[in-house]
């Protein structure tokens, strides 16, 4: 089956929306308001995010330098296979390294890939602290997090940037979920 052929099938075609971002900035609030948006609108999306995958697929990978690529590599594939099969792709995961991003950009086709950059200050970050990562680093219990003890490269020419410390969690989901309807209806077509 073609991706048009999908995409007749659906209503809509297929992008994959790929947020980056440190620890707690918001990249997996931000992608599941905008499933639910999606949703609302009849598009068929996904979430994909170091959580769900950290704890199946990506399991036997730990946090030096190579395996963090490795689990990008392996989201980047999920990422393109989904879109392939039509869905929208909402994959939230700090990718910390920006040549690990452009890997995954390379595996869709031209336009189909949006990079958003949650981008939060590293003390709002370890302010929220959902997951107390930032105490357990700093208490030397977690080695390595992102953003205290490795880099974390942020976007150069990111699609779309988002301060999550001064933009409301809606208007953001908005943000993202205008720009995704722009790309995978055609013009003129507000509805399924």
């Amino acid at each position: 089956m073609t991706e048009g052929a999908r995409a007749g099938l659906l209503g809509h075609g297929a992008v994959t929306v790929w947020f980056t971002g440190l620890p707690g900035s918001g990249k997996s609030t931000l992608a599941r308001s905008v499933e639910a948006r999606l949703a609302a609108e009849g598009v068929l999306a996904y979430v994909l995010d170091g959580d769900n995958l950290r704890f199946g697929l990506n399991s036997d990978l730990g946090f030096s330098p190579e395996d963090r690529a490795e689990n990008i590599r392996r989201a980047g594939e999920v990422s393109a296979l989904l879109h392939d099969a039509g869905v929208v792709v909402l994959a939230a995961f700090i990718s910390p390294y920006l040549q690990d991003r452009e890997r995954v950009r390379s595996l869709h086709p031209e336009g189909a890939f949006v990079e958003v950059f949650v981008d939060a200050p590293l003390e709002v970050c370890e302010q929220r602290d959902p997951k107390g990562l930032y105490a357990r680093a700093r208490s030397g219990a977690i080695e390595d997090l992102t953003g205290i003890a490795a880099p974390y490269e942020a976007p150069a020419a990111a699609e779309i940037r988002i301060d999550t410390a001064s933009t409301d969690i809606g208007s953001a989901a908005a943000q993202v979920t205008d720009e995704v309807l722009g790309r995978i209806r055609p013009p003129g077509r507000g509805d399924r």
